[in-house]
């Protein structure tokens, strides 16, 4: 079933995860999932520094190695970033080890580009995690980052403007939106990621990173 905002329900189920971050202020939490990916993502961070907004980027170790300098530009931008492991694993479908030590590949990529990195943010790939998975990694000292707002940018059946009505019919306090810096995703995210922004910034929302 597709829940572009998650339900409450889900949420009580498994409240170990950040789905949100509770608040009365007028902050939304905006995460791009997937890059760094040439030209996409430099063209996010031109976008976002714009509307002078932060984002978290939760990235593939992977692309990470092959985007070095990339990564370092999301980085030096004042983003911050986050582990999506290093081949975009299905926890569903993975061995708890083999997952875990897909893990810790990506952070080692994270490590060799940002010595200094502190943050423990995981983002599960599909959002699917096991949790003998999701145990272990927050026994490592991982924060299991969710989401309340799904675009829904990759899906290629949706169109821009709809992805776009997903967005701003449900952005309130403390949402946390995932979009997606990848070649999949783009169509939609050119059109929807500054129409986004602009709304947002006309309704004195604060954008900020996790």
């Amino acid at each position: 079933m597709r829940f572009i905002k998650i339900p409450p329900l889900i949420k009580k189920l498994f409240p170990k995860y950040i789905w949100n971050i509770p608040t009365s202020d007028k902050k939304i939490y905006l995460t791009f999932d997937d890059g760094p990916t040439p030209e996409i993502t430099r063209w996010t961070l031109d976008v976002l520094k714009q509307y002078n907004a932060k984002a978290t980027f939760f990235c593939i170790g992977n692309n990470i190695q092959k985007n070095p300098e990339l990564f370092q530009e999301i980085t030096a931008a004042g983003h911050s970033v986050g582990n999506h492991t290093f081949t975009h694993l299905n926890g569903w479908k993975t061995p708890t080890t083999t997952y875990l030590e897909n893990v810790l590949q990506c952070d080692t990529h994270i490590r060799n580009e940002m010595p200094d990195y502190k943050s423990k943010l995981f983002r599960p790939p599909y959002g699917k995690i096991k949790p003998s998975q999701a145990k272990a990694l927050r026994n490592l000292g991982y924060k299991i980052i969710l989401w309340s707002l799904i675009s829904y940018d990759f899906d290629n059946t949706l169109s821009k403007e709809n992805c776009l009505k997903n967005v701003l019919s449900n952005c309130e306090p403390g949402t946390i939106v995932v979009f997606h810096d990848s070649i999949k995703a783009f169509t939609n995210l050119e059109y929807v990621l500054p129409k986004t922004l602009e709304f947002l910034k006309e309704n004195n929302f604060r954008m900020l990173k996790l």
